[in-house]
């Protein structure tokens, strides 16, 4: 068994109060140095994964915190060859070399970066604030290495670029169709003949072809005075370069006050002044009504879209004699007319309703 006297002559040699029952010491002053020792255990726990661990990334490399960055630089290349494991032979001495080559690179790695660097040296200087160097060093390590812009621009134009192909593939694929509807194929035919694209001389020597070369040609011309002469509207219309993503974003803010005045226009001709709806504004409630998008629309053909017009003229009229009837027989209806008839709003009578 120890001698007390003994253990407190060792304790003082250390420098460690040493708390023994019959000591004078207060309960307050026990529970702060409880709670200071859990405190720097606590900190010491949170800090053990962070940077270099428990050793300050100076240290490891071996230069002072005011050094530059060529001098952490050059202090790295001198550790690393140091600690190279190929300088090794034996396996122990290649695994320790191993570890301190990796705290080396980790060293470097925390020290090279200015923010990650300032950061490190807040945390040497204020280690009792461990959550918010948590904080910091997993959002630095997380952080995207790129831009976010940066990808929402590739991405944008990636899809523009693949929009722009796949909508000349469909028209191209369009065109062929059309070059075998007889109807379009007759009239393409008789263009070229009349151009003199297709009545050529034979040809001789080196420069004759064959037949499929020929026959190719020709329908290459036919495709071609197709895609002059038709217009194709909808889906498989000819691709524009304005119609993609990228400068759909790009003129978003010409588009949107272009809509914000036609809305307003609207709204003053037709819901405040009372102006009948020209021939656009009425084929623009068809669509409305008809729940078609502006490509389908613009597929149709004119008859179709007259048709529609025609309707819309004769279903309004269909509807203005049915609300006259509808009105006529109205008990109501009859009862106001008559008051018109007879009194009128214009007259003033003292005879009780």
């Amino acid at each position: 068994m120890a001698v007390p006297g003994k253990a407190e002559g060792e304790a003082a040699a250390r420098g460690v109060p040493l708390l023994l029952p019959g000591s004078s010491m207060s309960l307050p002053v026990v529970f702060l140095l409880l709670s200071l020792a859990c405190l720097a255990g606590r900190s010491a726990a949170l800090t053990e994964g962070l940077y270099c661990g428990q050793q300050v990334c100076y240290d490891v490399l071996e230069v002072s915190r005011e050094a530059s960055k060529a001098d952490i630089a050059r202090a790295y290349r001198q550790q690393a060859r140091k600690y190279h494991p190929d300088r090794y032979r034996t396996p122990e001495d290649k695994e320790t070399a191993h570890k301190h080559f990796l705290l080396v690179a980790t060293a470097y790695e925390t020290l090279k970066d200015e923010e990650t660097r300032k950061d490190y040296d807040y945390m040497l200087d204020h280690p009792e604030e461990y959550y918010r160097h948590y904080y910091h060093y997993y959002s630095r390590r997380l952080a995207p290495k790129v831009d976010v812009r940066i990808v929402i621009l590739v991405t944008v134009c990636v899809i523009s670029i693949f929009q722009f192909y796949s909508w000349r593939s469909s028209y191209n694929e369009a065109i062929k169709y059309l070059a075998t509807v007889p109807k379009y194929r007759i009239q393409a035919t008789e263009i070229a003949r009349q151009q003199g694209l297709l009545n050529r001389g034979k040809e001789k020597g080196r420069n004759k072809r064959s037949k499929e070369e020929i026959k190719e040609e020709d329908e290459e011309i036919i495709r071609d005075i197709i895609k002059n002469k038709i217009d194709i509207k909808g889906g498989y219309q000819k691709p524009q370069i304005y119609d993609i993503l990228l400068f759909q974003i790009i003129l978003f803010p010409y588009y949107f006050v272009q809509y914000i005045s036609w809305y307003v226009r609207w709204v003053y001709t037709f819901n405040i002044k009372g102006e009948e709806y020209g021939e656009m504004e009425k084929l623009y409630l068809i669509r409305k009504y008809m729940k078609m998008s502006q490509s389908q629309f613009d597929s149709l053909e004119d008859e179709r879209k007259k048709i529609f017009l025609e309707f819309q003229q004769t279903y309004k009229k269909e509807q203005e004699e049915e609300m006259k009837k509808k009105m006529a027989s109205d008990p109501r209806w009859k009862r106001y007319r008559r008051w018109m008839k007879n009194e009128g709003p214009g007259r003033l009578t003292f005879v009780d309703d």
